[in-house]
């Protein structure tokens, strides 16, 4: 295989770009149909989803073949689950107490309170942490296979509090194996990186990566620069602000969404939020356009069909909080590699030197 097969990285910068004459890109769009919730019982495994949110992790796990239940306490976020997804996700506060049907696996995103930097560092004695939630349903369900995902950090500044995770978990009786996964690359055109932690009984192989990959013009660049009433601009003061702000942490690059490479890490805060780093698309009139929840999802590799519910700062936040679906799809039918001990596909290493 040739360097030049292995990506599919357009030319974006040297397109000149017409809204009257886009160039659409439909391989990505295409790629996002086997995102299909109709899959659930396939396979005849059930996943609990703990802090499901939206249902991002979910809805890889439904594509691949396993049936998931989920608990949310965000009321749009469980809504949205349920308007999209097979499984039934509860509205609902976790406490250590919470009783939980059986299930084949948990899986799910803890919110990590006591280690972010306004936390009390208080660690698993922290009512506002998810982790005492997580592993006790593990301790009561037992699953085959349990898996959590958090951010990068966890691994690096907060790893003593990530040891004490795991150790408690391994006490229960699980082998723990842990990965720092690149949504890249999983087919998500995005440069988000998250911890994924699994727990098994030996055997669990993390997904080899894929020899595609995918840039923000593949996934958007029939939507980018169409506009609507409800388009929102940066204004001058923002201009202003952006360019303090990107002379200040001396970046580089513009923030600005470039298409022709995958984009930066979607977060509720760059979606949301009018902050420097926000994600925005530069017009070819010289305007910036803030991206919309859709531009946001396509980047997750949410397929658009997946409607989201609530205002639109709760639907940013949805977004940005997600677990790219790809990414879960491929960690779903990593997950079941283990379960019906088969053997994961492997990328041969003469290919993975390519990337």
């Amino acid at each position: 295989m040739k360097k030049a097969e292995v990506k599919t990285l357009r030319n974006w910068h040297h397109v000149n770009i017409d809204t009257k004459n886009l160039i659409e890109m439909n391989e990505y769009l295409e790629l996002l149909k086997k995102l299909q919730p109709s899959n659930a019982t396939r396979s005849g495994y059930k996943a609990l989803d703990l802090f499901a949110g939206c249902g991002g992790l979910a809805l890889g796990f439904e594509s691949a073949g396993i049936e998931t239940v989920g608990y949310e306490m965000n009321s749009d976020a469980a809504a949205t689950y349920n308007q999209n997804l097979e499984g039934n996700c509860y509205e609902a506060f976790l406490t250590p107490e919470t009783d939980f049907p059986d299930a084949d696996l948990i899986i799910g995103g803890p919110p990590c309170q006591p280690f972010s930097v306004g936390g009390r560092q208080m660690g698993l004695d922290d009512s506002r942490d998810g982790f005492p939630v997580f592993i006790n349903a593990v301790e009561k369900v037992r699953p085959k296979l349990w898996m959590f995902e958090n951010v990068r950090g966890m691994m690096y500044r907060n790893k003593a509090y990530l040891a004490e995770v795991i150790e408690k978990l391994e006490e229960i009786g699980y082998h723990v194996t842990f990965d720092i996964m690149k949504a890249v690359q999983y087919e998500v055109p995005q440069n988000r990186e998250r911890l994924i932690v699994v727990g098994h009984h030996g055997g669990f192989s993390f997904p080899p990566p894929k020899l595609v990959r995918y840039t923000a013009g593949d996934a958007v660049s029939d939507i980018a620069f169409k506009l609507t009433d409800n388009s929102k601009f940066l204004t001058p003061n923002q201009d202003k602000y952006v360019a303090k702000y990107e002379k200040a942490s001396q970046c580089i690059n513009p923030r600005d969404l470039h298409l022709d490479r995958p984009a930066r890490t979607v977060t509720c805060r760059n979606l949301a939020g009018a902050t420097g780093d926000m994600h925005r698309i530069r017009l070819p009139d010289g305007r910036r356009k803030r991206l919309t929840v859709r531009e946001g999802a396509r980047l997750q590799s949410f397929p658009d069909w997946f409607k989201f519910a609530g205002s639109e700062d709760s639907q940013y936040y949805q977004v940005g909080n997600a677990v790219p679906p790809l990414m879960a799809y491929w960690l779903a039918k990593a997950s079941l590699a283990y379960l019906n001990d088969e053997p994961l596909e492997r990328v041969h290493t003469e290919q993975l030197a390519l990337i």
